[in-house]
């Protein structure tokens, strides 16, 4: 362990500054941390806990202080009306940075570029949490033991993101003095490519583009939609209407499972045959929109709105006075409260477990690339795609284009001579 930098003066008392570091002395400390991974180190040192509606969210040390820097940003996010999983993830990701700088003696407000690049190593060393199906399933080197697969790239760097998006808000308020340690330099992409692609005022608007100097290359994934035969089992592994009601929303109106969750009575459109997307953070379990814009989504499906018709008129609780449409039935002291994420999970689980569809993949997230999917092959254009899924970006639409592109089959097909008019035996074509 490295002896700890001086900290810099900070103004006022914003932040009641902690030593992080363990009292006990620099060798008994090391000693302690013998034969530990990175994963169990963090649990050791650093708790992370959070109120089920998103109001507040609290780390602590080993000592049970609150570890003021990380407590204050997450609220700092949550005022600025975050997503509660958002500030989580974020506050989550940043306990990697404190588990880094507390193992090294060094304090927050020491963190430069140098050290940016040790923390990528640290990142780089955390065995992943995942929980996957088949537990069988494990990395294994030639000699020694198994080892576990470190954290993704897409995870590493979302974690680097955090920690920039904490500087960031720490040299906003006046606690940090000097530059922030995640260096960003000029991206040069954007100049690589041909006119006709180019983005609109390129090289005219006075804002930069710029990218972090530290990250992973991630790959582009295609979006993984459910065949037939899945989509069929799984209805078909639905136990009330319920539960077909919320697999039919996500599967033929393609909405996000906040969305879902967040409905109101109000926000169903029977006579048009529609359903309202509004933005809202009344959710007693935190369940919201990743959207922050409203849209309107069409169901002329002919399944959809009946069957959630049928629950709402004969299912659902009939003396709740919530507005959600979609609660906790049965006789149970959770009866009629709105249903959350967990629960959602776990009732999609059991239908694929009933169906016996065991694909890793596979959460209730899958029917909406499903959906995206069936309206792109099916001729739907892109824009208006965008705007039926509600997304701010164009990017996040395009990776839908590439599932299957029907100029490409057709050329492939007219490459390989399949299209061309077969010939009779005068020479005439059929």
């Amino acid at each position: 362990m490295v002896a700890q930098r001086p900290v810099p003066e900070v103004r006022g008392d914003l932040l009641a500054l902690v030593d992080y570091v363990d009292s006990t002395p620099a060798a008994a400390f090391c000693h302690m941390l013998d034969g530990m991974t990175p994963e169990s180190l963090e649990a050791l040192m650093f708790k992370l806990t959070g109120s089920v509606s998103g109001g507040t969210i609290l780390v602590t040390d080993l000592d049970g202080n609150p570890v003021e820097p990380i407590c204050r940003f997450a609220a700092y996010l949550l005022a600025k009306a975050y997503s509660p999983n958002t500030a989580l993830a974020y506050a989550r990701d940043l306990i990697h940075l404190w588990t880094f700088l507390s193992t090294q003696g060094i304090h927050w407000t020491s963190f430069s570029p140098e050290l940016s690049a040790a923390f990528l190593g640290h990142l780089r060393s955390v065995p992943a949490n995942r929980k996957r199906r088949d537990t069988s399933i494990r990395l294994v080197v030639s000699e020694g033991a198994p080892v576990a697969k470190g954290l993704s790239a897409a995870t590493i760097n979302r974690a680097l993101v955090a920690v920039d998006a904490f500087y960031r808000w720490a040299i906003f308020t006046g606690a940090f003095s000097v530059a922030n340690p995640i260096v960003k330099k000029q991206d040069q992409t954007s100049w690589r490519v041909s006119d006709r692609h180019r983005p609109f005022l390129t090289g005219i608007l006075r804002q930069r583009s710029e990218v972090r100097e530290l990250r992973l290359k991630t790959m582009q994934r295609l979006p993984r939609p459910m065949n037939q035969q899945q989509v069929e089992g799984l209805m078909a592994a639905t136990r009330n209407l319920r539960d077909r009601s919320l697999v039919l929303l996500m599967l033929n109106g393609g909405l996000r499972p906040g969305e879902v969750l967040g409905l109101h009575l109000a926000d169903i459109g029977y006579g048009r045959r529609r359903i309202f997307v509004r933005c809202r953070d009344d959710h007693p379990k935190g369940a919201r929109s990743k959207s922050r814009v409203e849209r309107v989504v069409d169901l002329h499906d002919g399944e959809t709105l009946e069957t959630l018709n049928a629950y709402v008129m004969h299912e659902r609780p009939s003396d709740a006075d919530v507005p959600f449409v979609f609660l906790v039935g049965g006789t149970g002291v959770n009866r009629q409260e709105p249903l959350s994420y967990s629960a959602l999970a776990r009732l999609f689980a059991r239908a694929c477990e009933r169906a016996e569809i065991r694909e890793p993949w596979m959460t209730p997230h899958a029917l909406r690339h499903t959906h995206a999917t069936r309206m792109w092959e099916a001729g739907m254009r892109e824009l208006t795609l965008q705007k039926r899924l509600g997304h701010a970006s164009p990017e996040s639409t395009r990776i839908y284009t590439r599932v299957s592109d029907a100029v490409v089959v057709a050329e492939y097909r007219h490459a390989l001579g399949l299209d061309r008019p077969s010939q009779t035996t005068d020479g005439e074509a059929l």
